[in-house]
């Protein structure tokens, strides 16, 4: 019965070990497509985001918006094709760290509250893919060939 139990471990570990790939690039296609509509929706009026981060009492405002743009446009640019994988996942984490402490984390944990359920959840993925790297399915290591 041991011997079943250990088999069947392995085989299950061994089918785990070769969807590596393929749950970070999941991941980083997911990622992309969650940051595609709120880094749009910053470019599309850039002046009205600077406008709000004032409000929330963002230092330097306007180019704090520019600056979370940016990095959220090349999120989803980097994340698609997967290059550069970590440093825009420390990027990302650092704007998912600042939006939970500065718009969500007063309303909870609960995403239809406008909790920061969602932006942990990616600050999560995100730590993963920094951690893990962008895996084989990426232009990294078409590059590397």
């Amino acid at each position: 019965m041991k011997e079943k139990i250990c088999a069947i471990n392995k085989k299950v570990e061994g089918i785990g070990d070769k969807m590596q790939d393929l749950s970070l690039l999941l991941i980083r296609l997911i990622l992309a497509f969650g940051f595609y509509t709120p880094a749009m929706m910053k470019w599309n009026d850039i002046h009205a985001i600077g406008d709000w981060f004032k409000s929330l009492g963002y230092p330097l405002p306007y180019l704090n918006a520019y600056m979370a743009g940016i990095t959220e446009v090349l999120g989803v640019i980097l994340l698609i094709i997967g290059i550069g994988t970590r440093y825009i996942s420390l990027l990302l984490i650092f704007v998912m760290f600042v939006a939970i402490t500065t718009v969500h984390l007063a309303n909870g944990f609960e995403a239809g509250n406008n909790g920061f359920e969602i932006p942990i959840y990616y600050a999560v993925m995100l730590f993963v893919l920094f951690a893990f790297g962008s895996g084989k399915y990426s232009l990294k290591t078409i590059i590397k060939k």
